[in-house]
């Protein structure tokens, strides 16, 4: 079976405490929906505001493939608002719970019932697709429910919502009042889930089962209070998991991870560690049990293969490390420990475990070469030129020249400030060799005083999905922060090529 994917970050995604969005944000992120292969994109409530409105006429005229739609209050006022934007398609909405209808309607059932089919009936003879939403359908009664749906389809409306407004359902009950929804519509039925109790993408899979033939979803969950149901774990859950019968959708899964960083830096919600499939742990190891039966067998302890979704597995030490995780993540970069010293290193990396201190790839380096005599690893990058100029009232600037594998190459860029100018600068060099982008920056004082030591650590990813760390530390932020970046540059490039020519031979 073929699952419909309705898209609604720009709208239910956008209504998350904290999270507003310029029309050329909306519209970049519009077009990475589209990129993902979503099959709807709430593109928003033309009612709001002028930018609103301005967003939705922007994301029209790009013609996208996928359906655009907005929202719309049960009321003529709203319809025309989304019309005069150059709309075809609304989703209309009017509550039909006893707490909102003696709350905040202050209607009865009777004069709600009349307002949802008057909008859907207004809605379809201005030529518009109709989707009908009963707000806070899950706490509704049964019977009215099932009477509202059964009016507004018989109204002429094209497809039918079923919004778990505060999250309130469980998944036995989503499944009850689906069946009702489509027994008594004969239409498509949607499901909107909400996550207040964890239960939003259980409850919309159990409304598919029961015959639901599309999702209302946003990327990463995002969305008012606990958030909706996550597009990625919804697509994800449907493809990978066993079920009666196979479900299909229209998304590019290899851009699940991608989008998903694109939109938290874009609204600016970090997406949690141990997020599933999204998260920066989702598919990261350090016990020794795990790493030792990931590497003879991902299938071990992983469900899926990373690259499904655009991501690669990554090996973390520390107290609980084993000796073939931490030789693996050595061999990344060309050092190969005997077994003496192999398990020197690994007891300085669990000694530092015990004392309740995070091993960083950069910490396992260091502990490595100190055992091994090495000088460090192979640095394919080199600064050889580097410079920033800034002062009140200017854009800061920076130019930044760099010798990669032999060959120099130089950049200029700006940035709210010299660091981020500098970091710019950089990523404009690295964008056209391995597409390097940086991922993480943190940055934390050492010592106190005038000439105050800055630490710097920072991680940086390629296109691939490799992730390497670097720190830094000096006396100069800008310069601290650039030198970083270098070093995680040499050893994320070192990675890449070791790995080339691994496959090679």
């Amino acid at each position: 079976m073929r699952v419909r994917i309705f898209d609604t970050t720009l709208r239910d995604g956008e209504q998350s405490p904290g999270v507003s969005l310029a029309p050329e944000q909306k519209l970049t992120i519009a077009k990475k929906l589209d990129e993902l292969g979503v099959d709807a994109i709430e593109a928003g409530f033309p009612l709001v505001s002028d930018g609103e409105r301005k967003a939705i006429k922007m994301i029209i005229s790009e013609n996208l493939s996928a359906e655009i739609c907005g929202l719309a209050r049960a009321n003529k006022k709203d319809i025309d608002a989304a019309i005069d934007v150059g709309l075809k398609y609304i989703h209309t909405f009017i509550a039909t719970s006893d707490i909102h209808l003696q709350y905040k309607l202050k209607l009865s059932r009777d004069e709600v019932l009349a307002k949802a089919i008057e909008a859907v009936e207004y809605g379809k003879s201005r030529g518009l697709q109709v989707e009908f939403s009963a707000e806070d359908a899950t706490r509704s009664d049964r019977e009215f429910l099932k009477k509202v749906f059964g009016e507004v389809a018989k109204a002429g409306a094209d497809r039918i919502d079923i919004p778990d407004t505060v999250g309130y359902s469980t998944p036995q009950y989503m499944a009850e009042i689906t069946k009702d929804a489509v027994e008594v519509t004969k239409l498509p039925v949607s499901v909107h889930c909400h996550n207040d109790f964890g239960l939003a993408v259980a409850n919309a899979i159990s409304g598919i089962q029961a015959g639901a033939q599309c999702a209302h979803v946003t990327i990463n969950g995002i969305g008012e209070r606990a958030g909706n149901a996550s597009l990625e774990e919804f697509v994800m859950s449907l493809q990978c998991l066993q079920f009666s019968e196979k479900y299909e959708t229209g998304i590019k899964t290899e851009l699940l991870y991608d989008t998903s960083r694109f939109v938290s830096k874009l609204v600016g919600m970090t997406v949690q560690p141990n997020k599933a499939i999204v998260g920066e742990n989702a598919f990261g190891h350090e016990s020794g049990i795990h790493t030792h039966g990931v590497l003879s067998n991902p299938l071990t302890y992983e469900p899926i293969s990373p690259e499904l979704v655009g991501r690669s597995r990554w090996l973390q030490v520390g107290k609980h490390a084993g000796i073939h995780g931490m030789n693996a993540m050595l061999e990344e970069y060309g050092l190969r420990p005997d077994k003496e010293q192999a398990n020197q290193i690994l007891d300085k990396v669990k000694n530092l475990g015990d004392q309740g201190k995070h091993v960083t790839e950069v910490e396992l380096l260091t502990i490595a070469s100190e055992v091994m005599k090495e000088r460090g690893i192979k640095r394919i990058v080199q600064l050889t030129g580097f410079s920033v100029s800034t002062g009140i009232g200017t854009m800061p600037y920076a130019f930044v020249k760099l010798n990669i594998d032999g060959k120099e190459f130089s950049a200029t860029d700006h940035g709210v400030g010299p660091v981020d100018a500098s970091l710019n600068a950089i990523q404009k060099i690295t964008g056209k060799i391995s597409e390097v982008r940086i991922k993480d920056y943190g940055l934390a004082s050492i010592s106190g005083g005038s000439d105050a030591l800055c630490e710097v650590t920072i991680k940086v990813e390629d296109a691939q999905g490799n992730i390497a760390s670097a720190k830094s530390v000096g006396e100069d932020i800008v310069t601290t922060s650039v030198q970083a970046v270098i070093d995680g540059l040499n050893r994320i490039m070192l990675k890449k090529l070791l790995k080339e020519k691994k496959v090679g031979n």
